[in-house]
């Protein structure tokens, strides 16, 4: 008798499950003395740092409470919410130069770079901040987006420069494809936020220039690293596929994740070439990632096609969750992938004593470690993905909007 699993699709287990993740982090990632969000814990809740303040962590904290009120109304989240806002612009904003410093221990800055990647993060905790109607996020999101194009954007290349110095007097050669991408989330939410179609139509430039400049270089995968005039590094951080920002390698997770993100797009905005480009980079990742035998998608691939990372980390079978949740969406199939991938979650990934996923796991499935979530983990990939589930299962009218199949 095979093993009994919660009903994945339903709209109940969805928001119970988001809230129960949020729940591992709250309220014990409030930190009440030097203000933001204290962002590492052991896999039992104890806290293992309790200063570190790295911009992504506490902007995906911003996210996750926002998200939270949306879907309880309780006014709990929303000032947790507003918590990690405050802190955002009157600690972690540098209010000499413009933009957002990269870490700080407490309210000292430790590491000044500003990093597009850190703003896009930015940018969405502030748009999913204002959806959820906390009216200091409104102007930080025109402010942040002021900071993108007035230091990062590159017209000509349609896409955002990677790393800059505190005072914007240095620019870094590096060229990447990952900030890229969440500022084209952040900038899907920005729109859905204030309804500026400014914002889309940076979110579309995005995504064009990475389709068809960027992936027409690598062929059926996203490749990560880029010199200064966007061709491909081959062999940027040769080998270090642990790079919290810059792993070596074909990312699956990342291919996986551009696939859900032009879908996304295109229900905002239909076209004629994104849901095929966003089928095929699903299925090519799914194809040479998925783990036949332990199950799990692999981490990364070298250019000649070998496994280089048999591990599995959590937010790439979240962004897998969310996309494949999509794709039930516009092939009105059954969410059979989706079922598989989330049963193999559950298994796993979920703590379903204590809430939270685990961060990573070794190719036959097991701990690294006891440190469920290092900075700047949050489980906002968990969440977002589970959102994204959750609006596909509960919009009961979407038979009248989708797509037709895919052939």
């Amino acid at each position: 008798m095979g093993k009994k699993f919660p009903s994945f699709t339903s709209p109940h287990f969805l928001k119970q499950h988001i809230l129960d993740t949020v729940n591992f982090y709250a309220p014990r990632c409030i930190d009440n003395v030097n203000g933001g969000y204290i962002n590492c814990f052991l896999d039992d809740g104890t806290i293992c740092d309790f200063e570190t303040r790295q911009l992504v962590g506490q902007a995906r904290f911003v996210y996750v409470f926002s998200v939270a009120w949306m879907l309880s109304h309780s006014e709990e989240y929303r000032r947790k919410a507003e918590h990690g806002i405050s802190f955002l612009w009157y600690h972690q904003r540098d209010h000499t130069h413009g933009g957002y410093y990269w870490k700080l221990k407490g309210q000292a800055v430790t590491e000044s770079t500003k990093k597009a990647y850190g703003h896009a993060f930015v940018l969405l905790a502030a748009a999913t901040a204002a959806k959820a109607g906390i009216s200091s996020a409104v102007p930080m999101i025109a402010d942040t987006f002021d900071v993108l194009e007035r230091y990062f954007w590159r017209e000509e290349d349609g896409l955002y420069l990677d790393e800059m110095s505190f005072d914007w007097s240095k620019i870094s050669p590096y060229r990447g494809q990952n900030a890229n991408m969440h500022l084209c989330e952040a900038m899907m939410a920005a729109y859905e936020a204030t309804g500026n179609k400014l914002y889309l139509e940076r979110a579309k430039r995005i995504a064009e220039s990475v389709m068809f400049r960027l992936l027409s270089q690598s062929g059926s995968l996203i490749w990560e690293h880029y010199y200064e005039d966007w061709t491909i590094n081959w062999t940027y951080n040769y080998g270090n596929t642990k790079s919290e920002l810059r792993p070596y390698g074909f990312i699956f997770g990342h291919s996986i994740e551009w696939s859900k993100l032009l879908l996304r797009l295109e229900q905002l905005d239909p076209s004629g070439w994104r849901v095929p480009r966003a089928k095929s980079l699903f299925q090519n990742a799914l194809c040479l990632g998925l783990n036949r035998e332990y199950g799990g998608i692999c981490f990364s691939m070298a250019p000649n096609g070998i496994i280089i990372d048999f591990n599995k980390y959590y937010w790439v079978m979240a962004e897998a969750l969310g996309a494949s949740a999509l794709w039930a969406v516009f092939n009105r199939s059954e969410p059979h992938l989706y079922n598989d991938l989330f049963a193999y979650i559950w298994t796993y990934f979920v703590d379903q004593e204590r809430g939270g996923w685990y961060q990573l796991l070794n190719n036959t499935n097991h701990r690294y470690s006891n440190i469920k979530s290092p900075p700047p983990k949050t489980d906002y990939h968990p969440i977002t993905n589970c959102l994204t589930a959750l609006t596909c299962f509960s919009n009961h009218n979407y038979e009248a909007t989708k797509p037709p199949p895919l052939t």
